[in-house]
């Protein structure tokens, strides 16, 4: 049973063509749309994190300058859910406290621990500095999670568009062999519904595309932030705590 459809949609071809595409043509629709609420529910996850992590940077990092002591902020140990400065910063922080204190322990007596420790020498800068730099790139890996999807979506959406609509075509062209009528009105339905897994692809694709270009600038902005901002944990950690006793 054909339901009725509106004016619009019937003057569009869309219905038509929908009705007149093939078994496997309609299979390959039913995955471009799953394809197509798995990129839109990626974009909008992504773009949410993202907003909030910036939110959280900002205010970590203010915070941190505003500080008297660069480990201020680990004595204090707030907790920061998205923040990767702040995940970046309580690395090197951690591995600064083992090499000045021998633990990383943080209880009432770490003020005072930390005002009689020894600065620490060339090694400690190098673990502190190692520490940093690898925290940075897990926290980029974080943020450019689930990416991946977006970019397959773009790159194998029109593929999988490609193959229905040649399907459909090779369809077509078979049923005007069979039955014997090289006519415009037995050739058109198979053609119109072979073409729909084309558009349903591209719809599919160009959000995607665009969406993918948006939070991969994003990334590596924030990416870009957080490098600048443990160059800058590292240059106060030196300076404070981790001076060559000549």
């Amino acid at each position: 049973m054909i339901l009725p459809v509106t004016p619009l949609l019937a003057d569009s071809g869309v219905v038509f063509a929908f009705q007149h595409s093939t078994l496997e043509g309609k299979a390959i629709i039913a995955l471009l749309l799953i394809f197509s609420g798995i990129s839109w529910s990626v974009m909008v996850d992504k773009y949410l994190h993202l907003r909030r992590a910036r939110r959280e940077n900002a205010l970590f990092i203010r915070r941190y300058r505003n500080s008297r002591a660069p480990l201020d902020l680990y004595r204090e140990q707030r907790r920061y859910a998205v923040s990767p400065a702040a995940a970046v910063y309580q690395a090197g922080a951690r591995e600064l406290a083992f090499n000045l204190l021998g633990s990383t322990e943080v209880d009432e007596t770490f003020a005072a621990r930390l005002q009689t420790a020894e600065p620490a020498g060339s090694v400690a800068l190098s673990s502190v500095r190692s520490a940093l730099e690898r925290a940075v790139g897990e926290e980029g890996l974080k943020l450019e999670a689930q990416l991946i999807l977006l970019a397959t979506a773009v790159s194998g959406a029109p593929f999988l568009g490609l193959l229905g609509t040649v399907w459909g075509v090779m369809d077509a062209f078979s049923g005007v062999a069979v039955a014997g009528q090289a006519s415009l009105t037995a050739l058109a339905p198979g053609v119109s519904g072979a073409l729909i897994t084309t558009v349903a692809a591209l719809l599919v694709a160009i959000p995607s595309m665009f969406g993918y270009n948006f939070l991969i600038t994003s990334v590596k902005s924030m990416t870009v932030e957080i490098e600048n901002f443990a160059a800058e944990c590292q240059a106060d950690f030196e300076h404070k705590y981790l001076k060559t006793r000549g």
